[in-house]
């Protein structure tokens, strides 16, 4: 796609996650809008997949797995415009029976889904699954995640870090979403966990940095240095540096709005930032 194509798409992502959370006064747009820009990069122009014939195994495919699930509005958006499933059905979010919950889960057979995410810290480890069935069966393709920055403050993440380097897992690509944000304050405030890059790098890893995260060019760039480091003993670890609530002014430079939906008055004001629409649903 061309970079006005892809940069529709980030626009009207934003519109569907604002439009989500809102009709039901519940979810995650804060973080949400902070990965649209990834995501859209991921799915529309860098992962080799197919949306038409989705299946669990994913042989053959690239895999993603979302281990921050409470960002579902920005992974559902994406899989529905990506041609997973219909976009109409974005309107279901987190309403009684929908397969939109408010974190993924799997026994509703959402295409798109490979893991029940949310119950943080888990996605690593099942990514790391993943990649080395992948190298049994001679698979050469990648497996991704996405994690929070303050998800990294579980230790099973640190476990997994572990096992990935020593066990050479060279064809995973973990992205770590740094907005220095969570729930109750800043991840410093909270926990803090000193250079994550430095982190990575004692564990074994291959570690590249976006410093510009919601850039998509500077994503793209990245993501294509991290594939070309694929198969060499290392897994690889992105630190994208992004603003939560990117693309919505009064969201932005705040965690307050990481679990809160707008109001009327704000979901009109965030729509006319994010004017450019490729139909809502």
């Amino acid at each position: 796609m061309s970079a006005q194509d892809l940069q529709a798409v980030v626009s009207q992502v934003r519109r569907d996650i604002v439009r989500m959370v809102h009709a039901v006064n519940s979810g995650h747009p804060g973080g949400s809008l902070g990965c649209t820009e990834f995501l859209v990069a991921l799915y529309f122009e860098q992962m080799n997949h197919n949306a038409k014939s989705f299946s669990m195994d994913g042989v053959g495919e690239d895999l993603f797995f979302l281990s921050n699930g409470h960002i579902s509005p920005v992974i559902y958006s994406v899989l529905a415009r990506a041609g997973y499933f219909p976009v109409e059905e974005l309107a279901t979010f987190r309403k009684i029976n929908t397969r939109l919950q408010g974190h993924p889960t799997t026994h509703d057979n959402l295409p798109g889904i490979r893991i029940a995410s949310g119950s943080l810290g888990q996605g690593m480890s099942v990514a790391i699954g993943a990649a080395e069935a992948k190298k049994l069966n001679k698979d050469n393709r990648i497996v991704y995640t996405l994690h929070g920055d303050g998800e990294l403050q579980e230790g099973q993440i640190w476990e997994a870090a572990m096992y990935a380097s020593a066990k050479k897992v060279d064809n995973l690509i973990c992205t770590v979403d740094v907005n220095e944000k969570q729930i109750d304050g800043s991840t410093d405030e909270v926990l803090a966990m000193g250079s994550l890059r430095a982190k990575f790098e004692a564990f074994g890893w291959h570690v590249l940095s976006i410093e510009q995260g919601n850039d998509l060019n500077a994503i793209l760039a990245t993501l294509t240095e991290a594939k070309a480091a694929t198969g060499q003993g290392k897994p690889i670890c992105i630190l994208m540096h992004t603003e939560m609530g990117n693309g919505v002014d009064f969201m932005m430079g705040t965690h307050k709005w990481h679990g809160v939906a707008p109001n009327d008055e704000q979901l009109a004001s965030a729509l006319a930032q994010n004017a450019e629409t490729l139909g809502d649903y």
